[in-house]
C-alpha cells in the first residue's frame, strides 16, 4: 500500500477523534458554560447535521478544484474549526467550532476514498479505501479515551487544541505524499448527480443508513445498558467502548480484504451475522463476559461493512463518483441520527434498555434484504458496475503504487 494512504489515515484519525471525543466531555463543557447537558449534547447533534450537509456541499463547492487540493482545504477547515472549539469564549462559538469542523468530515471521507481507491491496483481499491479508514476506527481505541483522558484531567480546550495539531500533520502529510493527480476530463457537476439516478448506488446508500444504523441503535444507549443490565460499574464504559473500537478495527481490516476478493457475499455475512449478534445483545447484556464478547463483535461486523458499501457506490458512480462517495459518508450518520432517535423512543416507550439492540437488529436484516435486492436487479441486467446514462467518461486508469 502507498504511502499516501498513511496520510488519508492521520487526517481521518484526527476527524475520527474529534468527532467521537465530545462525547465523554460533555459534563465538562456544560459545566464551563453554565449549560445543561442536554444543551451541551448540541454539540454532538449540530457535528451529525455538520455532516450530513457538509458532504454533498463542500464536496459541490470543490468539484473544480484538484481532489489533492481540495483535501489539503478541508484539513485547513479542520484546523480552524477545532481552534474554533479550544479557545471558544461562549457556548455559542463553541457550537461554531463544532459546525466548522464537521464540513470537513463527509468531503474528507468521500473524497479520500476516491484518491485511495486512485492509488492502487483495481483489484485493491477495498483495501485501500479500508486503509484511510483504519485511521478513523483507530480514534475510537486511541484517540477518543486518550482526549477524554487529557480533558478530564487538564481540560477540554487542550483536548481540541491537540486534535487541531493532529490536522496540522495531517495536512502535511497529504501536502508531501498525496500525488497530485489530475481531475478526469469532462466530469461535470452533472455528470455527479447523474449518478443518484442509478439504482444500485441508493441501494447502496440506503444499505449504508441501515446497516450502520444497526450498530448505532445499540451502542449510542450502551452506558446505561451495561450499568443498569449487565451490571458494570459507571468506570467501566470506557473500556468496553474501546473493546468496541478494537473490534471496528478488526472489521474494517477484513471487510476491505475480502470485499476485494468477494464484495457482495462479504456484505451478506456481515450484515446477517450483525442482525443475529444485534439480536442476541437482548439476551447476552445481561452477563459481564457476553456482553463484553457481543460489544467487540458488533463493532467488527458493523465496520465489515464500511469498505465493501463505500467501494459498491464507486463501482456504481464509477465516471463521476466524488459527490456519491461523499454523500454515502453523510449517509452513515443518518443512519446514526435516525437509530438513536429509535433506540430512545423504545426506551421511552418503556420496552428496557435492551430494546435499542432489537432495533438494531431489524435495521441489519433490512439491510441484507436491500443487498440480495440489488444483487438480484444486478444479475437481472447482466451489468456489474452498469453507469448511469449520460454519465461521464470512465476515471483516467488508477495509479498503481510500485510494491
Amino acid at each position: 500500500m502507498p504511502l499516501a494512504l498513511l496520510a488519508l489515515a492521520i487526517g481521518a484519525f484526527g476527524i475520527g477523534t474529534t468527532e467521537f471525543v465530545i462525547m465523554g466531555l460533555l459534563p465538562e463543557v456544560a459545566s464551563d458554560y453554565g449549560v445543561s447537558i442536554p444543551t451541551a449534547g448540541f454539540l454532538v447533534t449540530g457535528y451529525a447535521l455538520g455532516v450530513m450537509f457538509g458532504a454533498p456541499l463542500m464536496t459541490v463547492l470543490g468539484t473544480k478544484v484538484p481532489r489533492k487540493r481540495m483535501l489539503m482545504l478541508l484539513m485547513g477547515l479542520f484546523i480552524v474549526g477545532n481552534l474554533l472549539s479550544a479557545l471558544a469564549p461562549a457556548f455559542s462559538v463553541m457550537l461554531t467550532g463544532r459546525v466548522v469542523a464537521s464540513l470537513a468530515h463527509g468531503a474528507f471521507f468521500g473524497i479520500g476514498s476516491v484518491v485511495a481507491a486512485d492509488l492502487v491496483a483495481p483489484h485493491k481499491k477495498a483495501g485501500a479505501i479500508a486503509m484511510m479508514f483504519t485511521g478513523l476506527t483507530v480514534a475510537n481505541v486511541v484517540g477518543v479515551p486518550l482526549g477524554t483522558l487529557v480533558g478530564q484531567s487538564v481540560g477540554w480546550r487542550v483536548t481540541f487544541a491537540i486534535v487541531a495539531v493532529l490536522g496540522v500533520v495531517g495536512l502535511a502529510g497529504v501536502a508531501k505524499l498525496v500525488p497530485d493527480v489530475p481531475k478526469a476530463e469532462g466530469v461535470r457537476l452533472r455528470h455527479e448527480l447523474a449518478a443518484f439516478k442509478n439504482v444500485q448506488v441508493l441501494l447502496a446508500m440506503a444499505m449504508t443508513v441501515l446497516g450502520f444504523g444497526g450498530v448505532f441503535a445499540a451502542i449510542t444507549y450502551i452506558a446505561p445498558m451495561m450499568t443498569h443490565v449487565a451490571g458494570f460499574a459507571d468506570g467501566s464504559v470506557t473500556w468496553l467502548l474501546v473493546l468496541f473500537g478494537l473490534g471496528m478495527v478488526g472489521g474494517n481490516l477484513v471487510g476491505g480484504r475480502f470485499a476485494d476478493r468477494s464484495l457482495m457475499p462479504m456484505l451478506y455475512i456481515s450484515l446477517g451475522a450483525l442482525a443475529v449478534v444485534l439480536a442476541l445483545f437482548t439476551l447476552t447484556a445481561h452477563n459481564k463476559t457476553a456482553s463484553a464478547v457481543t460489544i467487540f463483535l458488533i463493532g467488527a461486523l458493523g465496520f465489515a461493512t464500511v469498505p465493501p458499501l463505500q467501494k459498491r457506490v464507486l463501482d456504481h458512480a464509477h465516471g463521476a463518483p466524488t459527490l456519491a462517495s461523499a454523500v454515502n459518508i453523510g449517509a452513515f450518520n443518518l443512519g446514526n441520527a435516525l437509530s438513536a432517535w429509535l433506540g430512545g423512543v423504545v426506551i421511552a416507550a418503556g420496552f428496557g434498555y435492551t430494546a435499542p439492540n432489537w432495533v438494531g437488529a431489524v435495521l441489519a436484516a433490512a439491510a441484507l434484504v436491500l443487498a440480495l435486492v440489488s444483487a438480484a436487479l444486478e444479475r437481472r441486467d447482466g451489468v456489474p458496475g452498469k453507469v448511469v446514462a449520460g454519465s461521464a467518461p470512465a476515471e483516467r486508469p488508477a495509479v498503481v503504487a510500485h510494491h
